[in-house]
């Protein structure tokens, strides 16, 4: 079961968070795979290297799901999560948020355009933002 859609989550939140310009740019200069959180229903976290990572507008990150199996059963069992990454000047930013679930539509649609043919692409995980760090520095 897939995490409720872009509109529910505009409901119980109102207002989704923008990705800062500041942070667009960081990602921009990213170096090497991110570090995807999700935790199951006993809160036991699961962190997996991503490599099939980009932004999708300036709500969302999204990981494709080439290989997930436990990251997977966490998102659909309603994880919140989180990914780390780094920039070219060792720089670390912390994204947090709500976790949608595309196996088809315009967010999976943009995910099989930029993630290689040689991985299967079976879904785009979608990061809804709600809170940026870089450090202990609270951005978002």
């Amino acid at each position: 079961m897939p995490y409720p859609p872009y509109e529910v989550l505009l409901e119980r939140k109102r207002e989704v968070a923008k990705i800062p310009e500041t942070v667009l740019t960081a990602w921009d200069n990213h170096v090497g795979p991110v570090i995807f959180t999700t935790v199951d229903q006993n809160n036991i976290p699961n962190s997996i290297y991503a490599t099939c990572v980009a932004r999708y507008g300036d709500e969302r990150f999204v990981v494709a799901d080439n290989y997930f199996d436990k990251t997977r059963a966490n998102i659909q069992t309603g994880s919140k999560g989180s990914f780390l990454f780094i920039t070219d000047e060792d720089k670390p930013y912390q994204i947090k948020g709500y976790i949608e679930y595309h196996p088809s539509g315009p967010i999976f649609d943009d995910m099989k355009q930029w993630n290689p043919e040689k991985h299967p692409g079976h879904a785009a995980a979608a990061i809804v933002v709600d809170e940026i760090y870089s450090g202990a520095e609270k951005i978002l």
